[in-house]
């Protein structure tokens, strides 16, 4: 297989939303920092839900992007947890998976505190091939050809083979 065909997972987006902001969201922080070992950044509501008490642009959750091998590490660990088993649903056109964990008491050396509470996550993997640069750069900006585009089968051929994920 040629260089430039082979697929790589370029980030993981670890989210945790939590709907308000104050003391639940700086929890939702710490535990965020503790599993992936990264400091989050606060997600901001886009619009006003009044039937929910969220303003616009008041900060509702907090959201890390892990790449390289801190990326490789926590996806082995979320894998674990959810135990290797991913939906063809999960799957978009364009090669990306995403999944949920519901409680981070999964993750090894977090133990239910019932001051903090239970809280979930999802997990956003962005699979690529190399040369992609190419639809992104300011200048000499093209188009991505459609065999350098990872697709909904391709992802699910390299997650089976490189983490033994059912799908």
């Amino acid at each position: 297989m040629s260089a430039m065909k082979e697929i790589y997972i370029d980030k993981v987006i670890v989210h945790m939303g939590v709907g308000e902001s104050g003391e639940r969201l700086v929890r939702a922080e710490e535990l965020v920092t503790k599993i992936t070992g990264q400091k989050p950044v606060r997600t901001i509501a886009k619009r006003t839900q009044p039937a929910f008490g969220i303003r616009k642009g008041a900060p509702i959750g907090c959201k890390v992007t892990l790449r390289r091998k801190n990326a490789e590490k926590f996806i082995g660990t979320a894998l674990d947890i959810i135990e290797r088993h991913l939906a063809a649903s999960q799957f978009d056109q364009t090669g990306n998976v995403s999944f949920g964990i519901e409680e981070h008491t999964d993750f090894p050396g977090m133990a239910y505190d019932p001051a903090i509470g239970i809280y979930g996550m999802d997990v956003n993997v962005v699979l690529e091939r190399k040369g992609l640069r190419v639809a992104r750069r300011g200048i000499g900006r093209r188009r991505l050809p459609s065999d350098q585009r990872v697709n909904r089968e391709e992802a699910i051929a390299f997650m089976r083979e490189r983490y033994q994920v059912e799908v």
